[in-house]
């Protein structure tokens, strides 16, 4: 820790410079759990310094993702917990990444905050590191901005980006894609990390006790329920892409089966999904209850159950759910591949 660095001045406008050093003494211990053999250089360093693995690869391609958790942190405010949502940002990047068949490497965070509070910071870079575990990426950078003023002093924003490397003949590109093939659903853990406004709106959650046990949801309070992780599928789906040949992959985010299937499926095909195929969790059902909302904007905003969808052949469809269900995922079938001007038919 710097003890010399110290403005009273710039204290006296809100912003603590030795918070900042007493956060990253206090998450030290978090990214320690990340490093992979990649990783270059220490924790404070002007920039985070990764060695490609490139050994035994012909064309490798970098692949990056970046994103943020967005308003679900209004519900970390509420219930003052910190430690998972990092987990969500690491997710929304890697489950992006994976989706071209990339391995993540490394991952970056930025964490902007009304008031530096060291053991906060803490609990969020440790939920971060926990999601760089769970997806074996290193974190080997990242920024805390102290921003009195711009955000109240006890809210802060959360943002990441994630880089991950693959063969290029072996990015997944669904140009092998054909009718007939086979749509698998890889489950959500819950709500992840879009469709927040609408969920804060549904349940007014500024008014509403999150903390109070909910028949529907098993005695999961609401704000339990809500705050889960995004699951993340690195290392489910790279043991699929080592032994099974996949032809598309989409992560299920923001706009939901409408807007994510397409973007895997290509021109001329179709997504051919059975509604009555899809596990849906009981927290869906309640915003569906709670809002008066419709089966399309539903269908068209959450994730459903269904955190990713990935398509292989007929002939491989039995045994990459057995790989997926072998590495942890409880994989089933929810559709196929057909002839259609339509990327998704919801029947």
């Amino acid at each position: 820790m710097n003890l010399q660095s110290r403005s009273e001045s710039y204290a006296a406008a809100g912003v603590d410079i030795t918070a900042g050093y007493r956060a990253v003494e206090l998450m030290k211990a978090h990214i320690a759990r990340t490093m992979t053999q990649g990783v270059c250089s220490d924790v404070g360093g002007f920039g985070g310094l990764f060695e490609l693995p490139t050994e035994g690869m012909k064309r490798p391609v970098l692949v990056s993702g970046t994103d943020g958790v967005g308003t679900k942190l209004k519900l970390a405010f509420l219930m003052n917990k910190h430690d998972t949502v990092g987990v969500d940002c690491v997710a929304m990047c890697v489950n992006d990444v994976i989706c071209c068949g990339a391995k993540p490497l490394f991952f970056l965070d930025y964490i902007a905050c009304g008031k530096n509070v060291p053991e906060r910071i803490a609990d969020i870079v440790k939920g971060v590191c926990d999601g760089c575990v769970q997806a074996g990426a290193a974190l080997i950078g990242g920024e805390t901005a102290e921003m009195p003023g711009f955000y109240p002093v006890d809210e802060y924003d959360l943002a990441g980006f994630a880089v991950g490397i693959v063969e290029k003949e072996k990015i997944i590109d669904n140009t092998k894609m054909a009718a007939g093939d086979v749509v698998l659903a890889l489950p959500s853990s819950g709500v992840h990390s879009n469709g927040f406004s609408l969920v804060r709106k549904v349940f007014d959650v500024e008014r509403t006790d999150l903390t109070a046990p909910v028949a529907a949801l098993g005695g999961k309070s609401l704000g339990e329920a809500l705050l889960t992780p995004t699951k993340i599928y690195v290392k489910p789906v790279l043991a699929l892409l080592d032994q099974v040949q996949v032809k598309g992959i989409s992560h299920i985010t923001g706009g939901g089966f409408y807007e994510n299937i397409p973007r895997s499926i290509p021109d001329g095909l179709g997504a051919r999904i059975e509604k009555s195929a899809v596990r849906t969790p009981p927290i869906f059902g309640l915003i569906a209850q709670a809002g008066n909302i419709g089966e399309r904007d539903m269908f068209n905003t959450f994730n459903m159950g269904v955190g990713m969808s990935v398509v292989v052949s007929e002939a491989d469809a039995d045994r990459a759910l057995a790989i997926l269900r072998q590495a942890g995922e409880d994989a089933y079938v929810i559709g196929s591949v057909i002839p259609s001007r339509d990327k998704l038919v919801l029947v």
